[in-house]
């Protein structure tokens, strides 16, 4: 095997995937990841502390974009506007990665330890965006607020985004969702419910 690997991390996060559907997370080890990849076990710790982070690995990237569109949005720009111009950032990120997005997305359901470690990841998401609202000037309340929204516009573009057939851009749904939430917030499309008797 040469020294000189090119896309080592490519080459192991698809062969994880790949093993993960086939036999299931925890019955995946790394020396077979490795293997698949056509790589050493050594290889796989340079790109990844442990088998798990082969999923969550672009979890920071996703952040620091998310945090970084909303802190450069026009001071005047309502908290909500400002979230909507990291939600647009962050869809770009997936460009041309609905494939590996939906294979994730399945190992992450099949196992509760890694749904946990996902919200765990979204909680880290949500707490960085209230503090970068929080920066901006934004009351603790309503930062707290529009952070926890955003997030959730994210998931729901997201869930669609992977749905069996879908073939729209994610920052197509994202504006989608984000307009759904407007909507609701207006009480455009709010539903009255009653209390049971």
């Amino acid at each position: 095997m040469g020294r000189w690997e090119p896309d080592a991390r490519g080459r192991l996060a698809k062969a994880a995937l790949e093993l993960y559907g086939e036999r299931g997370y925890e019955q995946t080890t790394v020396a077979e990841i490795a293997k698949r990849a056509g790589l050493t076990e050594r290889t796989f710790f340079r790109h990844y502390a442990d088998k798990r982070e082969v999923l969550f690995a672009g979890s920071g990237e996703l952040e620091d974009l998310f945090v970084r569109a909303v802190t450069g949005a026009p001071e005047s720009a309502p908290p909500l506007d400002a979230l909507s111009l990291g939600l647009y950032a962050a869809a770009e990120l997936f460009t041309d990665r609905r494939d590996f997005a939906r294979a994730r997305h399945a190992v992450i359901t099949a196992n509760a330890e890694l749904q946990e470690r996902e919200l765990i990841k979204l909680a880290s998401l949500t707490s960085s965006l209230a503090a970068t609202l929080r920066r901006r000037g934004a009351p603790e309340t309503t930062a707290s607020l529009a952070a926890e929204a955003g997030v959730a516009v994210f998931k729901v573009a997201f869930e669609r985004w992977i749905a069996p057939g879908e073939e729209r851009l994610m920052a197509e749904l994202t504006r989608e969702s984000l307009d759904e939430l407007k909507a609701v917030a207006s009480g455009g499309q709010a539903v009255p419910v009653e209390p049971a008797d």
